[in-house]
């Protein structure tokens, strides 16, 4: 199947590009054919966040989405922050000395898959082709060794790798452009990023691990548009760090989650068991008692900011959103930010074409259109040169709000990845000085190499759950409605099978049965032998193992479409 672009993931960034493409062609009446190719049975089945919303992007993309039926709709009315001194006690950061990028006046709580839906019925309406259920499995590429396009994966194989009585073989999707935009630790966006080496000149990306749930609770306790924010305890009791969030949407539901910063170095944590703990404290547990836990879900978070950026731009397409890392760990937000990038792609993708017409008076027509469609001038479209390449988003990426917001934050994460009590300094930032300062401060060291040794690690001993706040990971996992048929190949790749047994159980306590929040690993006894089990079906595709196994052993590749979890309202 051809189109003019490709874009593999219908998240924000894929979406908006999408949405973008049209709104440009049907502007300057062109012929553009646009596919997004979606994993998940359903559009926003495997989209999870927090998710604080910034409409920025939003009011550039759809200027009237307030007349749309958007479901963003629930303001943020009140904003407090919590120093969780311990298990028991918390302090209520004075506002005041709460960096200024953390203000969430005038943003909203929504559900993000929510948000994708409407996207994604704006994209269809504009004339888009979505495709879901279709996992993008490899690229197909050109003979000068560009992207061409994506094949799936197929359909109807057994464990052993044979053909079932209902298989389909995989599809090859070839575009002018591909845009990959997976979100955090895309299975594409790694390989692109090795094969062309966009990150060597890039810090290592660093992620978080973030675990939410949805609960309903009692009338009495709901405060619609509140945001509760904390840091400290229970990570900072084992030198990790992070932060939590509850937040108060409506119909009498809450969203409560910990983000745990996968550079943690003792292989004895647990960030599931680490939440659990969090629901226990009197700040987080009176709002929750009494009620009941309707969903839950995990996502990895690229967080390394600007610093860990890596290029963009590989022959033949772009990179966007999550899956470059373009959140704002600053803000804590990283939709709009993602949205804005597939905005800038999808400009740099219309431009490129409407350059490269084969007719010189069909070229000048429809850089006249250009420019009207996208509010530049000449000289932007000078510099940008004959559109042989995508090398012109670049300029317009660095003449963007994104690129200055994203810059200007450029020392968040390092600081905090130190000491989340070192904030005071991008207080000073952000509060004080209104910029950034004169200097950039690097983590260098990726989040896999980490862990320390058992030997030098204290073990930690988690509390049974309770049942009530607390729970154990196999009936969490049911709530995240996983889809996976169990009959067919592992989509866990280990690239050495014994590793685990004999490398990581030794020098790590094999930490991957800990750090999966699914309960996907296990060290087991089977037929009086020790042994590492995967138990893929349990698998939320939130990609901790593929960032944090400390030999870099597990490979997270897509199963077959349609497969994972089905997050609902998340």
């Amino acid at each position: 199947m051809e189109f003019d672009v490709v874009i593999v993931g219908a998240g924000p960034a894929g979406l908006s590009a999408a949405c973008r493409l049209r709104q440009l062609a049907l502007g300057s009446d062109t012929e553009l054919s646009v596919c997004v190719l979606e994993k998940a049975a359903d559009i926003g089945g495997h989209i999870l966040a927090g998710t604080i919303f910034e409409t920025h992007a939003l009011d550039e993309l759809f200027p009237d989405w307030k007349n749309l039926n958007t479901p963003v709709t629930n303001t943020v009315k009140q904003d407090d922050t919590w120093l969780l001194k311990n298990a028991t006690t918390a302090r209520r950061v004075p506002r005041m000395l709460v960096p200024s990028s953390l203000d969430n006046k005038h943003n909203y709580i929504i559900s993000l898959g929510d948000l994708c839906i409407w996207l994604a019925k704006q994209a269809e309406d504009l004339g888009v082709e979505i495709f879901t259920g279709f996992a993008a499995n490899e690229f197909t590429f050109d003979n000068d060794g560009s992207v061409k396009g994506v094949i799936t994966g197929d359909m109807g194989r057994d464990k052993h790798g044979n053909k079932k009585d209902n298989f389909m073989p995989g599809m090859e999707l070839i575009g002018k452009y591909t845009l990959v935009t997976e979100g955090s630790r895309g299975h594409l966006g790694k390989q692109l990023i090795e094969k062309y080496q966009l990150d060597k000149d890039a810090d290592p990306q660093h992620y978080g691990l973030g675990i939410k749930e949805l609960w309903q609770i009692d009338p009495a306790l709901h405060n619609p548009g509140l945001v509760m924010h904390s840091i400290g305890w229970p990570l900072a009791e084992h030198g990790a760090t992070g932060g939590a969030f509850l937040y108060h949407v409506d119909k009498d539901q809450v969203y409560v989650g910990l983000i745990t910063d996968l550079n943690y170095q003792n292989p004895y944590l647990s960030p599931f068991e680490e939440f659990q703990r969090l629901k226990l404290h009197p700040t987080f547990s009176r709002y929750l008692k009494g009620g009941k836990r309707l969903a839950y879900g995990a996502r990895t978070i690229t967080k390394g900011g600007y610093n860990s950026l890596p290029k963009m731009v590989f022959p033949g397409g772009l990179l966007l959103g999550c899956d470059a890392g373009t959140l704002n760990v600053a803000k804590l937000k990283g939709t709009h930010t993602a949205m804005k990038t597939g905005m800038i792609g999808a400009e740099a993708v219309f431009a490129a074409m409407a350059l490269n017409s084969d007719k010189a008076n069909e070229k000048r027509e429809q850089e006249q259109d250009l420019n009207k469609a996208l509010n530049k001038n000449t000289k932007l479209n000078e510099e940008i040169g004959a559109g042989n390449s995508l090398e012109h988003f670049t300029l317009l990426y660095k003449a963007s709000w994104v690129y200055q917001e994203l810059y200007q934050s450029r020392n968040f994460a390092p600081i905090t990845h130190r000491c989340n009590a070192m904030l005071g300094v991008t207080w000073f930032e952000q509060n004080i000085l209104h910029k950034s300062l004169p200097f950039t401060l690097h983590d260098s060291k990726p989040d896999h190499c980490q862990l320390q040794n058992v030997t030098r690690s204290s073990a930690i001993t988690y509390p049974k759950p309770d049942n009530l706040l607390t729970f154990d990971r196999l009936s969490s996992v049911f709530l995240a409605n996983i889809q996976h048929d169990a009959e067919q190949p592992c989509h866990l790749k280990l690239t050495d099978p014994s590793i685990p047994m004999c490398t990581n159980l030794p020098n790590f306590a094999e930490p991957a049965q800990r750090y999966c929040p699914a309960a996907v690993y296990e060290i087991v006894m089977i037929d009086k032998e020790v042994k590492f089990q995967i138990n893929a079906e349990n698998c939320i595709h939130c990609k901790a193992c593929d960032i944090k196994d400390p030999s870099q052993n597990i490979v997270w590749t897509p199963p077959e479409g349609g497969s994972g979890p089905n997050y609902s309202g998340m």
